[in-house]
């Protein structure tokens, strides 16, 4: 059975205080017991989701490689955010629906880290992207006339290549500072998957520091990509709004309202479960915000990013119509 936070303090001194140090080997991923019995019918609603999530992405991909209208800033960023979407979610996700189908599952502690490690590096380079189309949107449409001059193929590799370098130091060094601390039992991980939070109070050791690190990194990566996103489309509505003719005006808005929904969508899970010094108390509300942005965000992403794209749209029937030749 799962333990409360107070028995799991007091396990944690007597630990302590015995001298016990039995170091935990594997841990067990509990995901939702309160309603484990619609266990089979949650592995069918989110394979489904799943399988949607990864091939919408995957097309996405396929099509802006395949299609050279498709080769401008613009696409080549959401095809990378697609790429990294689809890495994030099989890094979760496959776990998940064993939990729903067969209950709580085992995990070894290397494979926990590994997890939290791709969990938090590709959502990090996720965060940055989303920052890096913000620019993207703000050149197009704030300074038109220089876009191809600014948004160059050099640029875009340096701007795409910053996202990643940023991120794996500061997701690397957390991952590193987790793997030092002592476990010694309980080994039950209250979630789905191995998130940091719930790892860190599993800790016998002194997790204060490692707990404000997690907070301090976390705040820092939400913080700065979306000031950067924030400025960004702070500038696009005031040019926005001096357009002269509405149509214009509407065709501006619509370019942007699909980044605008995935950013909601991204920015108020993440803060709701990470933007706080102490997440002990708000496990379980935790876990249905992390399901929104392991699930729901990636399999909206397509839609509402790309898919509803006219540009795609036409891309998509050539691509179907020239594969129905080829056989």
């Amino acid at each position: 059975c799962r333990l409360s936070t107070a028995e799991m303090l007091l396990w944690k001194e007597m630990s302590m205080e015995m001298g016990n140090v039995t170091t935990v080997q594997e841990f067990i991923l509990v995901g939702f017991p309160a309603i484990q019995h619609l266990g089979k019918i949650l592995f069918l609603v989110h394979v489904l989701a799943y399988l949607a999530s990864t091939i919408g992405n995957a097309v996405i991909v396929t099509i802006t490689c395949a299609d050279s209208r498709l080769h401008t800033p613009m696409y080549f960023f959401l095809s990378t955010f697609s790429f990294v979407e689809c890495c994030f979610i099989n890094a979760v996700i496959p776990k998940l629906l064993i939990i729903f189908l067969l209950g709580r599952q085992t995990i070894s502690f290397l494979a926990c880290l590994i997890q939290a490690f791709l969990f938090f590096f590709l959502g990090a380079a996720g965060f940055f992207l989303i920052a890096v189309m913000s620019l993207d949107r703000y050149v197009a449409i704030c300074k038109p006339l220089h876009y191809t001059t600014i948004m160059n193929l050099k640029t875009c590799f340096l701007l795409i290549t910053a996202c990643f370098t940023l991120a794996f130091p500061l997701i690397s060094g957390l991952v590193v500072k987790v793997s030092q601390l002592s476990f010694c039992g309980p080994h039950v991980i209250p979630h789905f998957f191995c998130d940091v939070g719930p790892l860190i109070h599993l800790s016998c050791s002194d997790p204060r520091s490692v707990d404000m690190l997690a907070f301090v990194l976390i705040s820092f990566i939400l913080l700065t990509s979306f000031l950067i996103t924030l400025i960004a489309y702070s500038n696009i509505i005031v040019t926005i709004l001096r357009l002269p003719s509405a149509r214009e005006r509407q065709k501006a808005f619509s370019t942007c309202s699909s980044h605008l929904m995935v950013l909601s969508l991204m920015y108020g899970s993440c803060v709701f479960i990470y933007v706080k010094p102490k997440q002990t108390n708000r496990l379980d509300s935790n876990k249905e915000a992390a399901l929104v942005n392991t699930v729901v965000s990636p399999l909206l992403n397509p839609v509402i990013c790309t898919l509803r794209n006219k540009q795609v749209h036409q891309a998509l029937r050539e691509t179907m119509c020239r594969m129905k030749i080829s056989r």
